[in-house]
């Protein structure tokens, strides 16, 4: 099936993510309000219920990854991989959470030691274990398990059933036929424009990350107009990439990205505290496992819960926002995995990486700021796209470190955009793997219009709060991709 043309979901979706643009770009102030309102509700009235989704959704991994159903194969009996096991691994931090790794790893942890989590002093040695624990935890099983859940279900009836790549398609056991019609049709513009608003906000808040960091390294100013040009350049950068396929242009920039991630992640381990960072490691990881119930369903209803919503409760709803994005493009590129290998590279794997690089980059930053090296918490508050580069100046050879930095943090913005435009694609062209080049530009300029006009406006972070709420009718759909992944899986036997 190639060049589909774009039909109503494609017509809906984009008149409606345009309609939510020109909201927060005319009104921002009233977004703000109505999106502060409902985001409140969701989360003072649901954080129960996202806790125990996201926990629940990891154990469905493990069960899928070691169960009765891990040799079955996302695919044909006999076929093989598309991509090598590396290149595999850098295509899904591409979709995944490069951006957010990059974006958080250094402020994260270092904000978790001047307001730490109840029942912690602030900058304190135990606010600093809390730190690195509570980023591990929020970067690790939780939000891959629900990527794992969304990207495998679409997977299997994708590969193994031969079933258009659709949100939509994943229901076939419990819709049947339905999934052609209105129900099937909903399910894909709810999901599109989740993907496209979570994606939009993220694309402006990492121009800001990515200005942040040019003004910190080559003393330019940080401003609007050096936000906007970043994203002109990304634009066209990630239009040529889009353009050019996955197997071309993400692929090649996510080996690439891979790479200058590995190397600066051994360069800050080897530069930094080595000895405190290993010790770190050690302490955090073990903390976390062995507080990983606790830390999964504890929200201390009998004391302020605002430290869990502001962290805990953003990060499970921001994730389950990004599911149809990260798992539609999670599943393009794992045909031929067994469930088995599909959980271990997904699941496992993302979530160790997560907690080194949490720990490297906020354990060196925590280490500056505890030894009076640097103030980088006092910077950072408030202005988070700048903790990365606060920490790698304080290092030798640090504007080489920033230098490179930059480059991590622009290739991860081009390929995250890349992959969206095209999940975006495939989603409002009837599943087709091959979309059209004019959906893809039209996606790919949408999605960098929407954060420019955003930025301008001060909407960005309304926008964001929608796709916050949109994550609580979605998590409801996950569970039933659930229900019908375990379904179509017990017919193969």
């Amino acid at each position: 099936m190639k060049n589909e043309k774009p039909g109503i979901v494609f017509g809906v979706s984009v008149a409606i993510v345009v309609a939510l643009v020109a909201v927060g770009a005319l009104a921002p102030a009233f977004l703000q309000e109505v999106s502060s309102t409902g985001l409140s509700w969701v989360t003072g009235n649901f954080s129960w219920f996202y806790m125990l989704v996201t926990t629940a959704l990891v154990f469905v991994c493990l069960f899928l990854g070691i169960g009765p159903y891990r040799k079955i194969k996302l695919g044909k009996k006999d076929e093989q991989p598309q991509y090598t096991f590396f290149t595999w691994l850098g295509l899904i931090f591409a979709a995944g959470m490069g951006v957010g790794l990059v974006f958080w790893g250094t402020a994260e942890p270092i904000l978790h030691y001047i307001n730490p989590p109840p029942g912690y002093e602030a900058e304190t040695e135990e606010a600093a274990r809390a730190a690195l624990m509570y980023s591990v935890f929020h970067w690790s099983l939780q939000p891959w398990g629900v990527y794992a859940v969304v990207g495998l279900t679409i997977a299997f009836f994708k590969f193994r059933k031969e079933r258009p790549g659709l949100i939509s398609h994943a229901f076939y056991p419990l819709l049947g036929d339905r999934v052609e019609g209105g129900i099937g049709k909903f399910l894909n513009i709810i999901a599109i424009i989740a993907t496209a608003i979570g994606v939009a906000t993220t694309f402006g808040l990492s121009a800001m990350q990515v200005s942040g960091g040019v003004s910190e390294v080559f003393d330019v100013p940080n401003n609007n107009i050096s936000q906007l040009i970043i994203i002109a350049i990304i634009t066209v950068l990630f239009m040529t990439s889009a353009l050019s396929g996955v197997n071309k242009g993400i692929r090649y920039l996510s080996i690439g990205n891979l790479v200058i991630a590995t190397v600066l992640l051994i360069a800050v381990l080897s530069l930094g505290p080595t000895a405190f960072l290993l010790e770190s490691f050690t302490t955090a990881l073990g903390s976390y496992l062995n507080n990983y119930l606790d830390l999964s369903l504890s929200l201390a209803p009998h004391s302020d819960g605002q430290w869990y919503g502001e962290w805990t409760i953003f990060f499970w709803a921001w994730g389950i926002a990004w599911a149809p994005y990260v798992g539609m493009f999670v599943a393009r590129v794992s045909r031929g995995r067994t469930i088995q290998e599909f959980i271990f590279g997904v699941l496992i794997v993302p979530a160790v990486l997560g907690a080194v690089w949490f720990v490297v980059f906020g354990g060196t930053a925590l280490d500056m700021q505890m030894n009076g090296v640097a103030d980088i918490a006092g910077q950072t508050e408030g202005n988070e796209e700048l903790a990365l580069f606060l920490m790698l100046q304080n290092l030798p050879a640090g504007m080489i470190l920033s230098i490179l930095g930059l480059l991590l943090i622009t290739i991860f913005f081009i390929t995250s955009a890349d992959s969206a435009s095209y999940v975006l694609s495939v989603l409002s062209s009837k599943g087709t793997l091959s979309p059209g080049k004019f959906v893809r530009l039209v996606w790919g300029g949408l999605i960098s219009g929407t954060a420019a006009v955003l930025l301008l406006s001060g909407g960005l972070e309304a926008l964001r709060s929608v796709a916050i709420i949109a994550a609580l009718p979605f998590s409801l759909v996950i569970l039933l991709m659930v229900a019908s992944l375990l379904k179509g899986l017990h017919n193969e036997e």
